[in-house]
C-alpha cells in the first residue's frame, strides 16, 4: 500500500489510480485529466469518489463547474524546477474555492513541501523512496514568511506589529 503525507500525517493512500484501477472496483479513483474530459458523463453517475491528476499544462478553469462531483485534485510536478503546480494550487484554491484534498504528486522534494502547503496543497505524495519521517520535518523548517499565503504562517511584517 502506497504511503503518504496528508494534515501533516503519515497515512495510507486510500485512493488509486485509473491505471491501477480501471473498472473503479475501489471506490475512490484518480482519472487522468484528459480522461476526465472524454469520459465525464460516465463517471458523473459512478457511486465512488472521484479525484484528477492534471499536468503542467492542463487548464485549471476547465475543472471549475466539476468541483461537486470532483473530491480531489492531484497537481503533477515533473521536475524540481518546475513551478506551475504551484500557481494551479493558487488559482484552484483562491479563484474556484476548491476545498477538497488538493495533492501534489511526481517529483517533489522534502524542500519544496513547506512552499506547497503554503500554496494549498494539503496532502503530498512523495517518490516511493523518499524517507516521509524526515519529509514531515519540512513542515517545520520555517516559523515566519515574508508573503502572506492560503497556510496560516505568520508574516514578518505583521509580526513585528
Amino acid at each position: 500500500m502506497r504511503q503518504l503525507i496528508k494534515q501533516r500525517e503519515i497515512v495510507v493512500d486510500e485512493w488509486r489510480y485509473a491505471d491501477e484501477d480501471p473498472l473503479g472496483r475501489e471506490r475512490a479513483l484518480i482519472l487522468p485529466f484528459a480522461r476526465w474530459q472524454e469520459e465525464r458523463d460516465r463517471w458523473w453517475l459512478w457511486d465512488g469518489r472521484l479525484g484528477v491528476r492534471i499536468g503542467p499544462s492542463d487548464p485549471v478553469a476547465a475543472l471549475e463547474h466539476d468541483f461537486l462531483r470532483i473530491s480531489l485534485v492531484a497537481i503533477e510536478f515533473g521536475g524540481i524546477g518546475e513551478g506551475r503546480g504551484y500557481s494551479q494550487a493558487q488559482l484552484l484554491r483562491r479563484r474556484y474555492k476548491f476545498t477538497g484534498e488538493l495533492r501534489a504528486v511526481g517529483n517533489i522534494q522534502r524542500d519544496q513541501l513547506f512552499y506547497m502547503a503554503r500554496c494549498g496543497f494539503d496532502t503530498f505524495e512523495l517518490p516511493a523512496d523518499a524517507d516521509l519521517e524526515a519529509a514531515l520535518r519540512a513542515f517545520h523548517d520555517f516559523t515566519v514568511a515574508y508573503q502572506p499565503a492560503l497556510d496560516q504562517s505568520v508574516v514578518l511584517t505583521r509580526r513585528a506589529g
